[in-house]
């Protein structure tokens, strides 16, 4: 694979709110990942990919639930997970009003926020009915799959 067309991926990825790339051409391959623990190297096969350990002390793993603030707690309710991988907005333009707000009551099928993957923006809508009781992700905000995003009680 020619350095010019990897060059460019690179470009990409710092460019874009993606954490992994890779292309296939033929036998050649290069996986690209940003700030993960593998190193990103051009490759024969996917196989020969080789994980590197940080240099930094590992973290700890995430919890399954939502990351907040120990003065803060997590209401109960159902939670809305993102779909995908992207940027959150609370609103369709930066002048809008937002979709909802605490302690809106909302309806199946409600536009609830947009999600921005790939230039992207996709509608995301309430699958149970009830009241917003928390927002857990604030506007402009990168999210992950299955983050949550609301409760809904």
């Amino acid at each position: 694979m020619d350095i010019r067309k990897i060059k460019k991926l690179i470009e990409l990825l710092e460019e874009s709110n993606l954490t992994e790339i890779e292309i296939v051409e033929g036998e050649e391959s290069v996986r690209l990942i940003r700030g993960g623990p593998f190193q990103a190297m051009p490759a024969t096969a996917p196989q020969q990919l080789i994980a590197v350990p940080p240099a930094t002390p590992a973290a700890a793993p995430m919890a399954a639930e939502p990351v907040v603030d120990e003065a803060e707690k997590v209401p109960d309710g159902e939670p809305v997970l993102a779909p995908m991988v992207g940027t959150f907005y609370a609103a369709s333009g930066p002048e809008a009003q937002p979709f909802v707000t605490m302690g809106q009551t909302v309806g199946v099928g409600d536009t609830l926020c947009i999600i921005e993957a790939m230039k992207m923006f996709n509608q995301i809508e309430a699958d149970i009915s009830g009241t917003v009781v928390a927002i857990l992700v604030e506007n402009g905000q990168p999210v992950e799959y299955d983050q949550p995003l609301f409760i809904i009680r």
